[in-house]
């Protein structure tokens, strides 16, 4: 079994917290409509076709 001596292995003296951040009703609109493009983007090259980018 490995062991890992924590002796000589500085901590850092600052702390940092990840925050979700705030999203919009636009924001999550658009998130929703890249998600839909690229499964039809993905759907495409699966089928051997070159994908449409755009609405």
């Amino acid at each position: 079994m490995l062991t890992v001596s924590r002796k000589g292995i500085p901590m850092s003296k600052t702390a940092s917290v990840a925050l979700a951040p705030s999203s919009s009703l636009f924001a999550r609109f658009m998130a929703a409509v890249d998600r839909l493009l690229m499964a039809s983007a993905e759907i495409s090259n699966h089928n051997g076709d070159l994908p449409r980018f755009g609405l």
